[in-house]
């Protein structure tokens, strides 16, 4: 089997979630029997594609199924090519209405019309892949007009293998001690970031949040807010060994306000940390207060929750051994039999 794994814009996404995930996808599919293309075009890009069509070629490759990871033009020509060809095509929602607000400088005020968008985009499929249960809920509120299969993002442990080794050097870098509260990956607002500074404030510990962020024309003005005026919290900006973050971190602190999953919470938690989450319905069907994180809905909550966390380190330990076995649960060979099975069943017309 052929299939086409496409992630439109890649170069610039590899500082992503949906970066992250395409690329465990692939990494997945590389314990299948299965032959990846990452583009679709002949010559690998447009404009070498372009060409071939002028010439009478074709622009496009030749694959059985095109999974898709993106909502732009290049993927949207790749869609009309399968339904040209008739190619089933699998598109990958890791965009929905909900969680583009709050992360860019007026993604709340583009989300109403990409909602409509994606209706329409994502309704193209053969079948809809999306990262949980309650994702499928919000595509199915649209409504989307194709089958839906939530299957996990999936985290690769053996891209976090090792890290340990680097604690020492990364705390020393950004000067971190005793009990650090942390959290990974891009700063948006949608991620907590106030919650995540009004807690830095408020408590003793050292706080950092390692990712990149913008304080240029996309930023939010919260984002830029927190980022030029908080003493309180090391914002490291990218890190090029994320292992080095899960290394100096002990609490990962996530009080996002949507998500469709969240790899860096998986991946904090393959690696033994103790989670603080936002009581949120997606983390409902991956974790359970208690026994692999903490779940807390107000600001108090949270303020008890590291006071708890510091004050027992036995605690952490538990809530970290049981958290690398949840884990252990979204390993990317169930990743690689779940997406084979995805394709094969759009190949036997049996996706719903």
């Amino acid at each position: 089997m052929r299939v086409l794994n496409y992630l439109e814009l890649a170069s610039h996404l590899d500082r992503s979630g949906i970066g992250t995930a395409a690329d465990q996808q692939r990494a997945a599919l590389r314990t299948t029997d299965v032959e990846v293309l990452t583009t679709p075009w002949k010559g690998d890009s447009p404009v070498a594609a372009a060409e071939y069509a002028l010439r009478g070629r074709g622009a496009f490759r030749e694959y059985d199924v095109a999974h898709c990871n993106l909502i732009g033009p290049g993927t949207l020509a790749v869609a009309r090519h399968a339904r040209r060809k008739r190619v089933p095509l699998v598109l990958h929602a890791h965009v929905t209405r909900e969680d583009f607000a709050e992360s860019f400088r007026g993604s709340t005020y583009v989300a109403r019309p990409l909602g409509r968008y994606l209706r329409w985009f994502y309704s193209q499929a053969d079948l809809v892949l999306c990262p949980s249960e309650y994702t499928r809920r919000i595509l199915e509120s649209y409504p989307v007009e194709a089958p839906i299969r939530p299957m996990t993002n999936g985290v690769d442990l053996d891209s976090l293998t090792g890290f340990e080794s680097l604690r020492d050097e990364y705390r020393e870098r950004f000067d971190l001690e005793g009990m650090v509260v942390f959290a990974v990956g891009n700063v948006f607002e949608r991620k907590g970031l106030s919650t995540f500074c009004e807690l830095a404030e408020e408590t003793e510990y050292d706080f950092a949040w390692f990712g990149p962020y913008d304080t240029g024309p996309h930023a939010s003005s919260t984002v830029r807010y927190w980022v030029e005026n908080s003493e309180r919290v090391t914002f490291t900006g990218w890190v090029d060994d994320k292992r080095g973050a899960f290394a100096a971190g002990d609490v990962y602190l996530f009080p996002t306000k949507n998500e469709n999953q969240g790899i860096a919470v998986l991946e904090a938690m393959a690696c033994g940390k103790a989670c603080v989450l936002r009581d949120i319905p997606v983390f409902e069907e991956f974790y359970t207060h208690g026994e692999d994180c903490l779940k807390c809905e107000t600001h108090e909550e949270f303020r008890a929750a590291l006071r708890r966390l510091n004050a027992d380190p036995e605690l952490r330990e538990r809530l970290g051994e049981n958290a690398r076995e949840t884990a252990s649960e979204h390993s990317l060979d169930r990743v690689g039999e779940r997406l084979v099975e995805a394709y094969e069943d759009v190949l036997d017309g049996d996706a719903g």
